[in-house]
């Protein structure tokens, strides 16, 4: 009664993350304790397992937008034809406000807007492949020093990294 049809594949990728750095809710716990909760989610395409990404520098606009363009070069090599992208306002106004001048104002204002809270939107991407060829290289962590603030998924407390003499500081 009916076709069959698979359940949808949820794959975790990194470059997709909310913008990064100075606020701890925009860090991560280890992947290793998300994957016990979320069985489901195929986390395999992600490198670390700790949040190296975060540091107490905010992410830049600039870092941002080029993390928003590697997931599309990343999205663009995928064989589906319809996938469903969940992830945070932050990143979408980085990615969105990069296209769209030759559109009109209002559908350029509609496309660029900040997403509201759980927003559903429908975005049509037209590729013209990878022009040149070349492979996309994974998304790296970067080079300032990662951040002192952690957060106990046990116990929810955040607590400061003693730097080398220094004892722990707990909140």
């Amino acid at each position: 009664a009916g076709v069959k049809v698979a359940p949808p594949r949820f794959l975790v990728r990194e470059e997709c993350r909310e913008r990064w750095g100075h606020y701890v809710c925009d860090g991560r716990r280890p992947i290793r304790e998300i994957a016990a909760e979320f069985p489901n989610f195929d986390f395999s395409e992600i490198v670390h397992d700790n949040d190296v990404f975060y540091t107490d520098e905010r992410e830049t606009d600039e870092h941002c937008c080029a993390r928003a363009v590697k997931f599309l070069e990343w999205l663009n090599k995928r064989p589906e034809k319809c996938i469903a992208v969940v992830t945070h306002s932050s990143f979408l106004r980085h990615l969105f406000g990069q296209f769209g001048e030759a559109l009109h104002d209002d559908d350029r204002d509609s496309l660029q807007r900040l997403a509201g809270n759980c927003e559903l939107r429908s975005i049509v991407l037209c590729s013209h492949g990878n022009k040149d060829g070349k492979a996309i290289d994974p998304l790296m962590p970067p080079t300032q020093a990662p951040s002192t603030v952690r957060m106990n998924s046990e116990s929810g407390i955040t607590h400061k990294v003693p730097q080398e003499s220094e004892e722990p500081i707990k909140f």
